[in-house]
C-alpha cells in the first residue's frame, strides 16, 4: 500500500469515526470468513459496518478525528464496528456472534464520543431496540391522552343525559306555563255553572210570595162585590 492509498484509508476511517454514534472494537482472532460475512449481514440491519484495518492506520485516523480514547484499545487484531443506527441492536448482533462463535471478544469502544468498556457494551446489548423504545414511548404518551378523551366523552354524555331528563320533565322549551294555568280556568268555570241555581228555586212557588195577575184581578172583584152589598 503506497502513501496515497494509506492516506485514503486514514481519511475514510476518520470519516467513519466522526459520522458514527458509536464505535465498538472486537478481537476477531479465530473467526472464519463465512462468520465475518454473516456478522456483517446482521450488522447491516442497524446501519453498522465492520472494518478490519491495521492499527497504525486506525491510530492516525483516531488522531485526525479527535478520538484519543480509541487509540488505547488498538492492541492486537482489531475489527471496528461503526454504528450509525441503533447502537443497542449493533451491540446485540456482536454479542450474539460472540456467543455463537466463541472467538469474538469485546475490547471497548466509543459512544457519543466517550469511552465504553467491554462490560458496558454487553449491558448496551441487553437494552430494548430503538423500535421497542419508540413503541413504549408512544404508549406512555398516548395513555393520558386516552384517559382525557374518555373523561371528556363521559362528561359530554352526562350533560346530554341531564338535558334530556330536564326536557322530559317539561322544564325546557316553554311548555310548563300552560300546565300551571289550567287549574285557574277550571276554578273560574265552577261558579258559572252554579249560577242558574236560583232559577230552579223560583220555579217551585213555595218560597216566592209575589201575587200573579189573576190573583190581583180576583181580589179586586171581591172587593167590589163587598162594596155593593154594603
Amino acid at each position: 500500500m503506497n502513501r496515497n492509498e494509506k492516506a485514503a484509508v486514514i481519511d475514510r476511517i476518520a470519516g467513519e469515526i466522526e459520522s458514527s454514534s458509536a464505535v465498538f472494537a472486537v478481537d476477531y482472532r479465530g473467526i472464519t470468513v463465512s462468520q465475518v460475512a454473516d456478522l456483517r449481514t446482521r450488522l447491516r440491519a442497524s446501519d453498522t459496518t465492520l472494518s478490519v484495518v491495521k492499527n497504525s492506520l486506525t491510530e492516525r485516523a483516531a488522531d485526525k478525528a479527535g478520538a484519543e480514547a480509541l487509540k488505547e484499545i488498538l492492541t492486537g487484531p482489531t475489527a471496528l464496528a461503526f454504528v450509525r443506527g441503533d447502537a443497542a441492536a449493533a451491540a446485540k448482533a456482536l454479542s450474539d456472534a460472540q456467543r455463537e462463535t466463541q472467538v469474538l471478544e469485546f475490547k471497548g469502544g466509543l459512544m457519543d464520543g466517550k469511552a465504553v468498556s467491554p462490560d458496558e457494551i454487553r449491558a448496551i446489548s441487553k437494552l430494548p431496540s430503538r423500535e421497542v423504545l419508540y413503541g413504549q414511548l408512544v404508549g406512555v404518551v398516548a395513555s393520558p391522552l386516552n384517559g382525557l378523551a374518555r373523561s371528556l366523552n363521559a362528561l359530554i354524555s352526562g350533560v346530554a343525559i341531564q338535558l334530556r331528563a330536564i326536557a322530559d320533565q317539561g322544564l325546557v322549551g316553554g311548555d310548563a306555563a300552560p300546565a300551571a294555568e289550567a287549574p285557574a280556568e277550571t276554578e273560574a268555570a265552577a261558579p258559572a255553572e252554579a249560577a242558574p241555581a236560583p232559577e230552579a228555586d223560583a220555579s217551585g212557588g213555595d218560597t216566592d210570595s209575589t201575587p200573579t195577575t189573576d190573583q190581583t184581578e180576583d181580589a179586586a172583584e171581591a172587593g167590589a162585590s163587598d162594596a155593593k152589598e154594603d
